[in-house]
């Protein structure tokens, strides 16, 4: 699923396929090929919402670089 936002961003969801340190993590996106790289948003962050390996979050995709996300909600 994508979805554009009136900034320019795409949304899509996707599948944590491995966590990194520093919480950043592998995301493998529905129906596309290859890994992205993620990383938490300030809000998970500031409340201490945990991601794990498996689960479902909904990303916000990077304008210059189709290769990088910021994860801003587990699903």
């Amino acid at each position: 699923m994508v979805k554009n936002t009136g900034k320019g961003k795409e949304i899509k969801i996707g599948t944590v396929i491995e966590a990194l340190p520093n919480a950043t993590f592998r995301v493998q996106i529905e129906g596309e090929e290859g890994l992205v790289f993620a990383y938490l948003s300030g809000k998970m962050k500031m409340y201490r919402i945990k991601v794990l390996v498996g689960d479902n979050v909904k990303m916000e995709m990077d304008d210059y670089d189709a290769a990088k996300g910021r994860i801003i909600q587990r699903l």
